[in-house]
Order: structure tokens, then sequence, then C-alpha cells
């Protein structure tokens, strides 16, 4: 490589370089590493998903400057979420126990131990636990308001109603458009 060549292939890669390795404060993001334990939330604020099955943030969007939240879902009863639509996010479920069966539009697939699957924004999806026992995890990507959604359905204390679910719903970037997977 002759040296004109070479200094401004370095002048480029330093430049990239700079902005790449630019520090996590720099970036918004937190400063520190962290650790969240197995049974534990991000914040200490459990979220349980219909108040029955553990429903953990373990990255807030406030990590990651709105750029991501991750959760962790363990199944005890073979519920799952009515067909929805994230109007702004994109998930991705990673089956760690358990099966479940996915509906991605007029698709459906059953996932086991190990699968992963991508779910576009405004696209209408659902699941439901089909083994005993299940855990999932999955990311919101823009973060959004995934986990004040979460939030508001806890503070609730109680099972909403449809219409409760719906409006809640429709606050945090979620629109239902049918109803829950069922086993039968």
């Amino acid at each position: 490589m002759n040296r004109r060549k070479f200094l401004v292939t370095s002048a480029a890669l330093s430049v990239m370089g700079s902005d790449l390795m630019a520090s996590p404060v720099e970036n918004g993001f937190e400063k520190d590493a962290f650790l969240v334990k197995s049974g534990e939330a991000r914040n200490g604020i459990h979220t349980p998903f219909r108040g029955i099955n553990p429903n953990d943030l373990k990255i807030s969007s406030k990590d990651t400057s709105g750029q991501l939240s991750v959760f962790e879902y363990i199944g005890k009863e073979k519920i799952g979420p009515r067909l929805h639509v994230h109007l702004e996010q994109d998930e991705i479920f990673y089956v760690v126990e358990g099966s479940f069966r996915f509906q991605v539009g007029d698709e459906s697939s059953i996932l086991g131990k190990g699968d992963t699957i991508f779910l576009p924004r405004n696209i209408p999806h659902t699941w439901i636990q089909t083994s005993d026992e299940g855990k999932l995890v999955y990311f919101l990507q823009p973060a959004g308001k995934m986990e004040e959604f979460f939030q508001a359905m806890t503070q609730l204390g109680r099972p909403p109603s449809e219409e409760e679910e719906k409006n809640i719903s429709l606050a945090f970037g979620i629109k239902n458009v049918g109803p829950p997977l069922s086993l039968e």
C-alpha cells in the first residue's frame, strides 16, 4: 500500500473508530455495567403477566436511551396475549424452556427450547405456552413504552376488562386486533 493510501485509510478508520469507541456516557447509555439476578427485576418492580406469570424487566429503555428493552417471562400457566400489533417496535423471542405456539399474520409455528422468532412491527401476532412450564427472553427494539404498559396493567391489581385492556394497550402503542390463542 502506498503512503498516501495508507494515510487516507488510517484517517478514515480513526474517524470511524472514534464514533464506535465513544464512551457509554457520550452515547446516553448507563455509565456502569449492571447485573440483574434471576428472579429480580431491573428496578425492583415486578410486572407479572395477567397477574400470574413472572414477566420481569431485565434491561430498561432507560439503560439504552430508548433503543432496547429486554424481559424474561416464566410461564407457570398456559396463557398468552391477545392478537395484537406493535405500532413502533419489533420483537424478538428466544425460548429458554418449554414450548410455545406463535401466530404471526396467518402463519402458526411451534417453538421449542433454543428457537428464536422475529416479529416485525405492524404485523398481527400472539403466542401461547403449550408446555406445563416455559421460559422466554424477549427483546423490543426500539424499546417504546412496554415497561410502562406492563406497569399500568400491574397497577390495576386485577385482570383488565376487554375495554380497559384495549385503552391501556393503545395508550402504549399496542393495538389489539383479536382474541388470545387457545389450546383447544
